[in-house]
């Protein structure tokens, strides 16, 4: 399944208003895409800009926010945002070592391995994705979810700090661990994106693409279907504001 098939499926299916982005982690010697280069720019504004159509490539000289550099690997982390003193500063945790604690937690790729971060709307990819990165309601991030475990069942657990939500969770986790992250958002993302207040962010492994979309087609012969149809809460009829009147759960 070529990327344009994985995300028409994608898109039809769950509806999406904006495009699945396809996220390429380039190490240093590798031919880099003849992509536009933004001025300075966060990892999630980049995102952003895919995700609206657009292909971009972040490198070390265009990356505007510190925590995204050090996590890509491009340089140190800046001493205040080290010791958290610059958290407690934006106002989202109460002590510098609240702040550090968090930062310390963050996985980040390994120092002047990589040159540069391409992303591009996922159909228009020319590259193999490292990482998918899809923005959306919690609903159909839920059905991509399931999509990954359709096959093998278990439960999935999802990884984060309310802190660089689209660049360490849905970007780098699902590359470094092969495994789907979800993420609510964080500061960052929200205040430079236009990520809405309903919206969540998943990302799975590039490799893991054909799958979720064969798997979300057979969600979508049944499963999809009847849940957006309501089909139990409907069956309550008058009874379904006091409780009343609800069907057992053991039918097809």
């Amino acid at each position: 399944m070529t990327n344009h098939e994985a995300t028409n499926a994608i898109l039809r299916i769950l509806g999406l208003d904006s495009s699945p982005v396809a996220v390429r982690f380039i190490p240093t010697g590798d031919p880099v895409p003849a992509f536009e280069t933004p001025y300075p720019r966060r990892f999630c504004q980049v995102l952003m800009q895919a995700r609206h159509g657009q292909k971009r490539l972040l490198t070390p000289d265009d990356v505007s926010c510190p925590a995204v550099a050090a996590a890509l690997g491009f340089r140190p982390l800046p001493e205040k945002l080290a010791s958290g003193e610059m958290l407690v500063g934006f106002g989202i945790f109460a002590s510098p070592e609240a702040g550090r604690r968090t930062v310390d937690s963050m996985l980040r790729l390994e120092p002047a391995k990589d040159a540069a971060v391409a992303v591009a709307p996922l159909s228009e990819a020319d590259f193999d994705p490292d990482s998918v990165v899809v923005e959306g309601l919690p609903e159909q991030l839920m059905w991509l979810a399931l999509a990954s475990v359709y096959d093998t069942g278990g439960r999935l657990e999802f990884s984060t700090a309310v802190l660089q939500a689209t660049c360490v969770d849905a970007g780098i986790i699902p590359f470094v661990t092969g495994k789907v992250n979800a993420t609510l958002g964080c500061y960052g993302c929200r205040e430079a994106t236009d990520l809405g207040e309903a919206e969540c962010v998943l990302g799975f492994p590039g490799h893991m693409l054909a799958k979720m979309a064969v798997n979300l087609q057979r969600l979508a012969a049944k499963a999809i279907p009847r849940v957006r149809a309501n089909t139990v809460y409907h069956h309550m009829g008058a009874g379904a504001a006091s409780g009343e009147g609800a069907p057992s759960c053991d039918h097809p």
